[in-house]
């Protein structure tokens, strides 16, 4: 059976250009397109689709004020239709706290070339958003502390030596915040990899960053890694964790997509393998494919302690799905006792 797919967009050319790219693929069938979200509306308790892509801008009502009565009326997976403008990645982390499954980035010049050259894109987080758990309308909350450990536990979170290496895709941006939000400001340097467009990865950090007890940069390369920091993959470049001496820092660097990915988790859990061996944990969250699986099994073979979320909690389950088949898991936990078994592990 196909996926059924709503377009919303108030401009008819992405109208057609979104109608044509998802149109490409067998298990795509676009039932229908609206100009604003009244007539979404409409067409939504008409034509049941299944998964709906929605601009951000659009006459007479935005598309945030849309997808929050959306989510809270009639739930279904929706990817957002943003621009790379501050404004715009701004108003896509609000839409991924409202519930939206992932977004794509509205070119600004030259829409029609620019669109047919992300129709893989397109296509591709399309079927995952099919595949997605929809989650509740939901405001960000303010950062709740982990309840108190023993104060052994808490003392041993200084150890420089320890590194938690994060990877995650879809529905990541969400995941990726509960975790850190839950960890002391003391917890042991953190690398991770979220699959996302260069421009965003800097917003993204910022957002982390106001929202943890640990600091939370983009990194540079050559950045070292320390306790209570948190070092992110800038879009569209790789991250690995390279030895300096007695210390850790990061490469950034630029080459071939790996899975299909820049920044890619298996190269980045590739290096901790190589570099860290039992001084790290890998932790591997919700996300459509595979990248971050097979180099997890190589971490854990090295000593590491790895992570994977389990199936409920999980937005998408395949990254995690994939490690754990691979035996790359030690451990199989929903997203709210990921930061404690972080904590376990290092302690």
């Amino acid at each position: 059976m196909k996926t059924k797919v709503l377009i919303i967009d108030d401009s008819a050319l992405m109208r057609q250009l979104l109608t044509e790219i998802l149109s490409h693929d067998p298990s795509l069938e676009v039932v229908g397109a609206a100009s604003d979200p009244y007539v979404a509306r409409e067409k939504i308790l008409r034509l049941a689709p299944d998964v709906v892509t929605l601009d951000v801008e659009m006459p007479r009502m935005d598309g945030l004020t849309f997808l929050e009565k959306l989510m809270r009326a009639h739930p279904l997976p929706v990817v957002m239709v943003s621009s790379l403008t501050e404004r715009g990645c701004e108003t896509t982390w609000r839409a991924l706290e409202l519930g939206a499954t992932d977004f794509v980035t509205k070119p600004k010049l030259d829409v029609q070339t620019g669109t047919m050259q992300l129709a893989q894109e397109i296509i591709d987080k399309v079927k995952a958003a099919a595949r997605a758990k929809v989650r509740p309308v939901c405001r960000v909350p303010a950062v709740k502390p982990e309840p108190q450990l023993s104060p052994p536990a808490v003392l041993s979170f200084r150890a420089t030596h320890k590194v938690v290496a994060i990877g995650a895709s879809t529905g990541g941006t969400e995941a990726i915040r509960e975790v850190l939000a839950r960890l002391p400001a003391d917890a042991p340097g953190i690398v991770m990899v979220q699959h996302m467009p260069e421009k965003f990865t800097a917003s993204f950090a910022e957002r982390l960053n106001s929202l943890s007890k640990v600091s939370v940069s983009e990194a540079r390369d050559g950045d070292r890694i320390l306790p209570g920091h948190a070092l992110l993959a800038p879009g569209n470049f790789h991250m690995e964790v390279a030895r300096s001496g007695a210390e850790y820092r990061v490469r950034v660097f630029s080459s071939d997509p790996v899975n299909r990915h820049r920044p890619s988790v298996d190269v980045l859990f590739a290096s901790c393998a190589r570099q860290l061996g039992n001084n790290a944990v890998g932790v591997i969250l919700t996300g459509m494919g595979a990248d971050g699986a097979r180099e997890m099994a190589a971490m854990r073979r090295a000593g590491a302690h790895t992570i994977a979320q389990d199936e409920e909690s999980c937005v998408v389950f395949g990254m995690p799905k994939e490690a754990i088949v691979l035996g790359g898991a030690a451990e199989v936990l929903p997203l709210d006792r990921i930061s404690a078994g972080i904590l376990r592990a290092v302690a």
